[in-house]
């Protein structure tokens, strides 16, 4: 063979390989798309939360706020948000232990802190909500109300109230267990939950990731 006929075909073989890195990302996506593969669980994920599959459009509800204004996902600023969902006009030891442990993961972040928000989303309007604990996860004094408690230990957290069909369709996790919370991208998509199986390291893990990833 000479040496121009084995320069040709290494020519054809180094343009041959896009088209076949082409060719062979269309055929994979076919099956994506028809279902016939679930290239998610085939490759597996790092996340540590699971997967809300799919995603929920949060940003499409309208709510109150404390004051009983009009308010929407829309009108506060884009960040990664995490939400501790509550339903019932009792705040328990379950809603009070996730509070404080989304609390402690913001603060946790360091010089990422600023990119993101706390929200409590209830059924009840956290004026018409009772603080149903005995004593506080970081031992503070018990303040005499649920409304008084927000403000004193958890300046800051935004606060919305939804219509109960809206709330039972937008969190089905928490309604089957009431130590599930969820993260929120900044457009608006519930698109992780977490529950008490999983330490605040592991959510903080998912968290860096994410925001390393994200413009926002």
């Amino acid at each position: 063979m000479s040496s121009t006929n084995h320069n040709r075909r290494v020519l054809l073989l180094i343009a041959g390989i896009p088209l076949m890195m082409i060719l062979s990302a269309s055929w994979l996506w076919y099956f994506v798309v028809r279902g016939d593969l679930d290239l998610v669980g085939a490759l597996g994920t790092a996340n540590m939360g699971t997967l809300v599959q799919p995603p929920r459009p949060f940003a499409e509800l309208e709510g109150q706020d404390a004051s009983g204004q009009p308010f929407s996902y829309g009108d506060v600023e884009r960040r990664w948000t995490l939400l501790v969902p509550q339903s019932g006009a009792r705040c328990d030891q379950h809603c009070e232990e996730r509070l404080y442990l989304t609390r402690q993961i913001h603060i946790a972040m360091g010089k990422e802190l600023a990119r993101i928000r706390r929200m409590y989303v209830g059924d009840v309007s956290p004026v018409a909500t009772d603080l149903a604990v005995s004593r506080l996860s970081d031992d503070n004094p018990l303040p005499p109300s649920f409304s008084e408690f927000l403000e004193t230990q958890h300046p800051g957290l935004a606060s919305m109230q939804v219509g109960a069909d809206d709330f039972a369709r937008m969190f089905p996790e928490y309604l089957a267990d009431p130590q599930v919370w969820y993260l929120v991208d900044p457009a608006g998509w519930v698109m992780m939950s977490y529950n008490g199986q999983l330490s605040y390291k592991d959510v903080i893990s998912d968290l860096k990731f994410l925001l390393k990833n994200s413009s926002e």
